[in-house]
């Protein structure tokens, strides 16, 4: 793992633990608001998509038979990854308070302690391999 791959995947978590720092200032506090508001957004996603990303990468989008245009399957990756980190994110946050809530014991600091937990174990979980793509012959190494 080179020192960019360990930044990567140490961001996310670094969010909701700063996240969880700038519940300390005043409430309403823009910083405050923007920590916690950027790491809800992303931070739980991020890391819980990084998960799949071999996954993801090993099969690139493919665009319409009509068009060839040379970056899409790039930029259709990209974007796609974007969308999934930010509702991947959203139903994280969604989960989490919903079981708090079930459980009597919401409060919005312990939303964010669990989701900056849940993310700190997803980066520090190993990344998931890409599955052999369908027809391929068993014991091949693509």
């Amino acid at each position: 793992m080179t020192p960019q791959d360990l930044m990567a995947r140490m961001l996310p978590p670094f969010a909701g633990w700063l996240a969880l720092a700038a519940l300390a200032l005043p409430g309403g506090s823009p910083l405050r608001g923007a920590a916690v508001a950027v790491f809800l957004a992303a931070g739980p996603g991020a890391a819980l998509v990084g998960l799949c990303g071999p996954a993801l990468r090993a099969r690139p989008a493919r665009g319409p038979v009509e068009t060839r245009r040379s970056g899409f399957a790039h930029r259709s990756d990209q974007l796609e990854r974007l969308m999934l980190v930010v509702l991947v994110s959203v139903g994280a946050v969604m989960v989490v308070a919903t079981a708090l809530i079930a459980t009597h014991t919401f409060s919005a600091p312990r939303v964010l302690l669990t989701l900056t937990l849940l993310t700190t174990l997803a980066a520090f979980c190993p990344r998931l391999r890409a599955s052999p793509a369908p027809g391929t012959p068993k014991g091949s190494v693509p």
